[in-house]
């Protein structure tokens, strides 16, 4: 190691975010840098931030003002230093380096920089940077499980959404990158791939001049992975050679995370929607008729401007209506620099407070419900952690994607990363109870 720093790494935000991280301390470590989980001995402290909505830049702020109270000298990267590079160093006199959403590859020259005593500022104006299969990666998530991305940055100009200034337009890998990437992470023992972009199902379009993501999902059907899960397919790219792809290709979950935000034409044409208040019920129909064993998930913005009782009644209606697997609801967050912050009729906090956790309370019995039918299945489920009081495991079925979906808790005994026959005997709202069926 010599005598070069070590560094600590805090990750913040989404699962692009994280795979951001994971490339930063493969670099780090390829370069001789010990990475150190302890902030408190690291010579320096990379925070990658998080600048989605106010919630998150809140968190953000938190995790760096605690750090700059420690004395700590601080890498500021992500999102967050891609939207308030000047801010975050006139701010924050501990921060030795901004590094912007499309600059992360560039961590370990910034680091000898900041080492020859350089305050710096590598932000690119636009992101155009994704890294590939020959970047490395140090996992962060549990050994089973593995992010792979796809694609990033975002087209779409939705009315609400920051994104596209943080992370740039769409740039998607080669089918050939993506797929070689996946090998790798299946010959690592790798039992479920998670496909992550802002808009998978637009997969390609910037890279071959229209979608690709069918013969994504046969590519990687090749793959000796047990499971692949698609995140944040927008309905109208669910296409029919999509979802053909999904059902004959025996690896790919039938698993869809659809972002739908509003169900009323209105409020989706005031959002930008690509889809600019097409009926949604027909869509989700279409899905439920060609995917009948499909798992939904989908999210909400309540409070948006403009948005009058009748227009929440109408989703309310429609989360009634099409029982989704799993719904999360967030309220407005109006973001500077988005046609959204300046919008009139603004909504007031305690209304999108109110609505918010109405539709939660909506869709609780609908989710009992989903999972009191997997009483009496046996179902696979990847073992992730282990009680270390109980000795009782925590897992995932098919059914739940990573971070945002319910637990599987588990009695028997199994290796943490493999997949298991679990009979379901019980379930509430959220998570399901099982014991490990022997000799399957």
């Amino acid at each position: 190691m010599g005598n070069k720093p070590t560094i600590a790494l805090s990750h913040l935000g989404c699962e692009k975010n994280r795979v951001d991280s994971e490339h930063m301390i493969g670099l780090l470590v390829d370069a001789g840098y010990g990475v150190d989980s302890n902030e408190e001995t690291a010579d320096y402290v990379i925070v990658n931030t998080c600048s989605f909505i106010q919630a998150a830049r809140e968190e953000s702020v938190r995790t760096l003002v605690e750090l700059a109270e420690a004395d700590k000298r601080i890498v500021i990267t992500g999102c967050m230093a891609q939207h308030f590079q000047d801010e975050l160093l006139a701010e924050i006199p501990e921060a030795v380096a901004v590094v912007g959403s499309g600059d992360y590859h560039k961590i370990v020259e910034v680091i000898q920089r900041v080492e020859q005593g350089e305050r710096v500022q590598e932000v690119s104006a636009e992101p155009v940077y994704i890294a590939d299969e020959t970047v490395p990666r140090y996992r962060t998530t549990t050994e089973g499980v593995a992010y792979l991305r796809v694609a990033e940055g975002c087209n779409y100009r939705c009315a609400f959404c920051i994104i596209p200034h943080l992370r740039g337009n769409q740039r998607s890998r080669s089918i050939e990158s993506i797929v070689t990437e996946a090998q790798i992470l299946a010959d690592q023992g790798v039992q479920e791939l998670v496909l992550i972009s802002q808009i998978t199902t637009n997969y390609g379009i910037d890279l071959y001049g229209e979608p690709k993501l069918a013969e994504l999902l046969r590519a990687l059907g090749q793959v000796d992975v047990p499971w692949i899960r698609m995140h944040y397919a927008y309905p109208t790219g669910l296409t029919p050679a999509v979802l053909a792809a999904m059902q004959e290709t025996p690896n790919v979950l039938p698993y869809l995370d659809l972002p739908l935000q509003h169900s009323h034409p209105e409020i989706l044409r005031a959002m930008n929607r690509p889809w600019q208040g097409r009926v949604n019920d027909e869509i989700i129909e279409k899905l439920k008729t060609a995917l009948p064993d499909a798992t939904l998930r989908t999210t909400f913005i309540v409070g948006f401007p403009g948005e009058e009782d009748h227009h929440f009644e109408h989703l309310a209606e429609f989360v009634q209506r099409h029982e989704f697997d799993h719904v999360g609801v967030f309220t407005f967050s109006p973001e500077e620099g988005t046609p959204a912050h300046d919008l009139p009729q603004q909504v007031d906090q305690e209304m999108m407070d109110e609505r918010r956790d109405r539709l939660m309370l909506i869709q609780q019995p609908i989710a009992a419900r989903k999972n009191q039918a997997e009483i009496g299945k046996t179902v696979q489920v990847l073992i992730e952690q282990e009680n270390p009081a109980t000795g009782q495991l925590i897992g995932r079925s098919a059914r739940f994607a990573p971070d945002v979906d319910g637990l599987v808790y588990v009695d028997g005994s199994a290796h943490l990363g493999s997949l298991v026959p679990v009979n379901i005997t019980d379930a509430d709202v959220y998570d399901l109870y099982g014991e490990i069926v022997p000799g399957l």
